[in-house]
């Protein structure tokens, strides 16, 4: 259709845009991995489903979703999906009806245009052009025409957004009052400053806004058992359809020990594949650690529930009882191949270093010379005012490089320390008489001792750093 001066509607050009964009965030919906596309002899876009193998034309993957989710209406429902996927496919359709809700509050608020069926209907048709990317009519009036062009903008709690008419409008001591509010109770509970840099941080923000002022807080018996039931329902969702990928690329098992609080030996059971590494279970390992018999059997119940197909790696811890329990699954799957963990031995050798003689007795001359300073509050005061300082990194007594990084600790604040037990206020002070003073001085005036500090500084120094690389998130 042509205008009396010969040119294109500006609408039908944004049609073309609209097809284009779409097609490309179509691909990112979740509920594709369960649908092929194709086309028809007219060039229509079909959709077959890759459980009951049904073909179905027009509509969008909103409609599939609906097929997948059992919801019978404008299309049948499918007879041969799994309960995961089913459920899946129902939480996105309730998440995509709040989300319809929230925009069409949003615009009535904007707008002040009461609501009406007509209006209802009019998004609907909105939101099939987006869904499906074959544009079937104009899009007119205010309400389409404002709901396709805000599919091009971020949302309005966007960081660094375009604000909205009522958000230009709206007082700053209500937001400041909000921010108030929200620090206040981070601040009560101490929790980290950390949160704000969550991905769910301003995700919580837009669903309370969203509902509105008559919203309430779950209750304490709402978060610890049925939304944490819901959630947990979810993760194991999502697991699950991380399986398929696992016989696509294959995976790699990893088996992470460590001791909790209560001295309790856990492992960790992780999945890694190059889509994204998945925890699959905690195993509390107390009776079984200690016997390779038993930690097999675990391990093996781990690689049947994951695929011994799927896996073509393990990484273990390098003890020894681990080193025999994957050398037994080897043997059972050949097509499995098993590597200790890199973090693990690194620190084995750190642990191995430390031990030997010379180096376990200049960690003690260095540890008394570290507590001297820390128990005479006097004397730390004074370091602490000098340019640069920073406190030293303690020795702890574990296998880890704790004692190395001391010794990098240390070895920086050569000079502040033989500048406190030279300086006026030391030698005058009572605590230089003190026998635990005259032997940390003369550890700090030893120039041997500084000189071997330096030489395992030298040597520990890239294995710390390549421990930071492997061991890191």
């Amino acid at each position: 259709m042509e205008t009396e001066t010969g040119s294109t509607p500006s609408h039908e050009v944004d049609f073309n845009v609209v097809e284009s964009s779409s097609r490309v965030r179509e691909k990112v919906d979740p509920a594709w991995e369960h649908f092929s596309l194709g086309a028809d002899e007219k060039g229509h876009n079909t959709f077959t489903s890759l459980y009951c193998r049904q073909t179905y034309k027009g509509g969008g993957i909103n409609r599939m979703k609906r097929h997948l989710a059992g919801i019978k209406g404008d299309i049948g429902s499918c007879k041969k999906i799994s309960h995961d996927v089913r459920y899946q496919m129902v939480e996105y359709l309730k998440e995509f009806e709040l989300k319809k809700k929230a925009e069409k509050q949003r615009q009535e608020e904007m707008f002040s245009v009461p609501s009406t069926n007509n209006d209802i209907q009019e998004d609907e048709d909105v939101q099939e052009i987006f869904s499906s990317g074959l544009p079937k009519k104009s899009v007119l009036g205010k309400r389409k025409g404002t709901r396709l062009v805000d599919n091009y903008f971020s949302p309005r709690t966007t960081p660094g957004a375009q604000p909205g008419l009522k958000s230009v409008f709206q007082s700053k001591e209500k937001v400041r009052q909000a921010d108030m509010a929200i620090a206040r109770w981070t601040y009560d509970n101490c929790i980290s400053f950390n949160v704000v840099n969550s991905v769910y941080y301003q995700r919580m923000i837009d669903a309370i806004a969203a509902v509105g002022p008559s919203y309430k807080g779950p209750s304490y018996h709402a978060v610890r058992v049925p939304l944490l039931r819901d959630q947990k329902k979810e993760i194991q969702l999502l697991v699950n359809s991380q399986r398929r990928h696992w016989a696509e690329v294959g995976c790699t098992l990893m088996a992470d020990g460590l001791t909790d609080t209560r001295h309790r030996p856990l492992i960790n059971f992780l999945v890694y594949c190059p889509r994204r590494m998945v925890f699959v279970k905690l195993v509390n390992a107390s009776e079984i650690v200690k016997s390779t018999k038993n930690l097999f059997k675990l391990f093996d119940e781990v690689v049947t529930w994951i695929g011994p197909k799927n896996i073509v790696h393990i990484v273990t811890d390098n003890a020894s009882n681990y080193v025999s329990t994957s050398k037994l699954l080897c043997e059972k799957y050949k097509t499995i191949s098993w590597s200790p963990c890199t973090a693990h031995c690194l620190n084995l050798v750190l642990q191995d270093m430390g031990n030997m003689p010379h180096v376990d007795n200049l960690k003690k001359r260095a540890s008394k010379v570290t507590v001297f300073i820390y128990n005479h509050v006097a004397l730390i005061a004074w370091l602490r005012n000098r340019p640069g300082w920073t406190d030293n990194v303690r020795p702890g007594a574990t296998r880890f490089a704790t004692t190395f990084l001391s010794f990098g600790s240390i070895h920086v604040h050569k000079h502040d320390l033989q500048a406190l037990v030279t300086s006026k206020f030391f030698v005058d002070n009572r605590l230089a008489r003190e026998s635990k003073a005259k032997e940390a001085v003369a550890i700090i005036l030893d120039n041997s001792f500084w000189d071997d500090i330096n030489v395992l500084v030298k040597i520990s120094s890239p294995l710390i750093r390549l421990l930071r690389i492997v061991d890191s998130d």
